[in-house]
């Protein structure tokens, strides 16, 4: 591993991030051009100790960043994909699937735009809808998600397989949302081809899910791109939302955001979820990433 090569990089990518593009304030005596060892290892949910050891490259306590860690400061320091394998080379780590996959990188223009939807619930999912990174009202109105690993981390996957996925959902839309999540699903399969993740993922819904195979058999196809959503929270009753997604250019990613016209009952409940927080939502088995904080479990020191 060449760490002095590793820290030096990390330390001119740091230096060009302004504190606005990642939704911190700018600060009257700031001495650095760009952020603060802090503020990366904040935004990637490290310690500030074991950050600046790794920046400074003396390796002196040991220091070895998982892949996981090395995928939250890419994230955090918004790192285009050539730089982000660069990093990867560098710690000498295998290279990550780029566009999917619970450890996907996140497009950096994905991840600019969720830093400036901060009074909307807003997440980045990939194409099998597999939370990357949300913000704090995501999380307040749908709920943790699950830190899953495998086919599991598909929110499509867990609708047919885990009860638990359809609580915030009132049960006449159930339906629905299951035609729908099918029908892109089934775009994303063509798309990938004979991507081994999403065979296995279809065959094991087929064999668990009645529901789901009967589904899959219409051979439907749509891509989510809008819609109108009742979700069930637990302390504001039924939301009504627009659903939002737009698409990176391959595809395999998307932002999705949630939305109310003014003035309408749904606007007002979006105002409250700031308000109420996620200490009484109730999912414990581990959360994806706020914002760009994708190592929230990951090692600390």
């Amino acid at each position: 591993m060449n760490l002095p090569e590793l820290g030096a990089f990390l330390r001119t990518r740091r230096d060009r991030i302004r504190p606005a593009e990642v939704g911190l304030p700018q600060g009257p005596r700031r001495r650095v051009p760009g952020l603060r060892r802090e503020e990366v290892a904040q935004l990637a949910g490290l310690s500030a100790d074991y950050y600046t050891e790794l920046e400074r490259g003396s390796g002196k306590h040991g220091a070895q960043p998982s892949s996981q860690t090395l995928s939250a400061l890419a994230r955090a320091l918004r790192l285009n994909s050539d730089e982000r394998d660069h990093l990867f080379h560098l710690a000498e780590r295998p290279i990550p699937p780029s566009a999917h996959g619970p450890s996907a990188h996140v497009q950096p223009a994905l991840l600019g735009l969720l830093d400036r939807l901060s009074d909307t619930p807003a997440r980045v999912i990939t194409d099998l809808h597999e939370t990357l990174v949300e913000n704090d009202l995501a999380r307040n109105l749908l709920g943790p998600s699950p830190a899953h690993r495998g086919p599991a981390a598909s929110f499509v996957y867990r609708w047919f397989t885990d009860p638990r996925a359809r609580e915030r959902y009132p049960s006449e839309d159930h339906p629905y949302h299951s035609r729908v999540f099918v029908t892109d699903l089934r775009a994303a399969a063509a798309r990938r081809g004979k991507d081994a993740d999403v065979t296995k993922m279809i065959a094991v819904l087929r064999h668990r899910s009645q529901e789901f195979a009967a589904l899959w058999d219409t051979h439907d196809v749509a891509v989510r791109r809008m819609d109108h959503k009742k979700i069930l929270h637990p302390a504001l009753g039924i939301i009504e939302l627009d659903c939002y997604n737009l698409l990176s250019e391959d595809r395999r990613q998307r932002l999705l955001w949630f939305t109310a016209p003014p003035g309408s009952p749904g606007a007002e409940q979006l105002e409250l979820l700031s308000v109420i927080g996620t200490q009484d939502l109730g999912v414990t088995e581990g959360r994806a990433p706020k914002r760009v904080s994708a190592a929230e479990s990951g090692p600390r020191r």
